[in-house]
């Protein structure tokens, strides 16, 4: 038998494809068709097995809930190598399974001396147990057997793994269901999208990837995609470095439409310049008090003639944004990052809406970066409830309305754009939802685009929101929210260090 070798999935690794469920089962039923029945399910049920003892060396006792489908399967036969190799194995089951991979795995169970239980009680302590009920079927709530098994694994004390996508999760929406958080999920075949945003960041745990020795053209199937961009790569300057000066590295302007709310504003223009850009304008900003020295700080009516050649920073702190003022922004800006209330204008003005869908048509640049409140209000929904439950569909619609690239923030940030493939970025964590830190990501990927204006936007959102969420991953999680000025220092040492 063929044993391929399972990986961490890590923020910044090799290039990692998501597959739908659809895609998946397609590309499963295609690889078995070359393949001895159960070849699959063998290889999961190995690999499984193998990861478990690589993880809790020392393993003596397991437990193992089994559904009726080809995921109870693969915990059948995960049993069976761990009862083979010594470990005792307590296998419970919701039903026996229809299917013929199913009931193979079930029969050599049986024939290999474990014993198979249908209920919940007498259960002994043990040094792990394994969720093998659902898998990627978790398209409602669980019910029946399987809800009640759920209850049964949620009482345990032992550390949790689960096989292929926690039960109770979406696979490909991160919504929850009402799922069990694990400390290991083995996503069996492929990365599901739903393993890495919305839910199932807080729910999987860490997530170890076994492709079970199927090769996957990720150029031909895979419909999104693991954000890879790494700061590191990153090189505006790479042609003549030491002529340079502060006119080749671009302009920006934050435009700081509230005089109540000029941290945020002053937050992105510190990123900016802390990104590279040559030149920042904090437009509007009290001039007597600059929170930078070397932030510049025109009055806000100065801006209008500047921006046809430069990036505007548009809604971090502006309250209650004058339309009329932001519609001239719209139309003039080259390119253009816009947040926070200059979204919501956007959504409350359907003439701000048409102005910055026209962009595209005129070839000028926009990124917006609402978070899931935000996108709702866009999209017309009820609520961040309705985008949470489907962050990628969200994103896409997003960037399709408004003809501009999308970058929906919050526990698996994704990032789509038209005629792109979407990324889902991995790196960041809880650590980042303090108040500040979107302003500060909208001011980097201004910095970013000043200095790249030939740049695909796609790749630059995709850069900055890596970067973003690499900095706080250099502080430990858990130990307090990251302040969003002690952010924008911790992303400008990473680009000192890539110096």
């Amino acid at each position: 038998m063929e044993i391929s070798q399972p990986y961490l999935l890590t923020a910044l690794g090799r290039r990692e494809p998501l597959l739908d469920t659809a895609t998946l089962r397609a590309l499963e039923q295609a690889a078995s068709a070359g393949l001895a029945p159960g070849t699959l399910m063998e290889r999961a049920g190995l690999a499984a097995a193998r990861l478990a003892m690589a993880r809790w060396p020392g393993l003596g006792s397991v437990r193992i809930y089994c559904g009726p489908g080809n995921n109870g399967g693969d915990g059948l036969v995960m049993a069976r190598h761990l009862h083979q190799l010594g470990i005792r194995v307590d296998l419970r089951q919701t039903a026996s399974g229809r299917a013929s991979d199913r009931q193979r795995a079930e029969a050599r169970a049986l024939q290999a001396g474990l014993t198979l239980r249908c209920n919940w009680d007498d259960r002994m302590p043990v040094d792990l147990t394994v969720d093998a009920l659902l898998g990627i079927g978790s398209s409602t709530a669980p019910h029946g057997a399987v809800a009640t098994a759920m209850s049964a694994l949620a009482q345990e004390t032992a550390p949790r793994m689960a096989l292929d996508v926690p039960s109770g999760l979406d696979a490909d929406l991160g919504r929850d269901w009402g799922a069990l958080r694990c400390d290991v999920t083995l996503a069996l075949l492929a990365v599901k999208p739903g393993l890495v945003t919305g839910a199932g960041r807080e729910l999987c745990g860490a997530i170890w990837v076994d492709r079970l020795g199927v090769s996957i053209d990720s150029e031909a199937v895979a419909q999104t995609c693991l954000n890879r961009i790494a700061w590191r790569n990153w090189s505006p300057r790479a042609i003549h470095p030491w002529v340079t000066h502060k006119g080749d590295a671009g302009s920006v302007w934050v435009l700081a439409g509230s005089p109540r709310m000029q941290g945020a504003a002053g937050l992105a223009a510190r990123a900016a310049l802390a990104a590279g850009a040559g030149r920042v304008y904090l437009a509007g900003a009290d001039s007597t008090n600059p929170l930078w020295p070397e932030l510049m700080t025109p009055p806000l009516g100065a801006a209008q003639q500047a921006l046809t050649s430069a990036t505007a920073v548009v809604g971090c702190g502006g309250g209650d944004m004058d339309a009329a003022q932001l519609l001239d922004w719209l139309a003039a800006a080259e390119q253009l990052v816009l947040d926070a209330d200059g979204l919501n204008a956007v959504a409350r003005y359907p003439h701000l809406a048409q102005a910055l869908r026209a962009r595209a048509t005129r070839k000028l640049r926009t990124v917006i970066t609402p978070h899931p409140l935000e996108a709702a209000r866009l999209l017309g929904l009820d609520g961040a409830t309705d985008v949470q439950s489907h962050r990628l569909g969200c994103a896409k619609q997003l960037a399709s309305q408004l003809d501009c690239t999308v970058v929906l923030k919050g526990s698996g940030t994704v990032v789509a754009s038209p005629g792109d493939r979407p990324l889902i970025n991995l790196s960041g964590h809880a650590a980042l939802g303090t108040a500040g830190t979107g302003d500060v990501l909208a001011g980097w990927l201004g910095g970013l685009m000043a200095q790249a204006p030939q740049a695909p936007l796609h790749e630059l959102a995709g850069l900055a929101c890596s970067w973003h969420g690499e900095a706080a991953d250099h502080v430990p999680q858990g130990s307090g929210p990251m302040l969003a000025s002690r952010l924008v220092e911790a992303m400008a040492e990473l680009h000192a260090s890539n110096c």
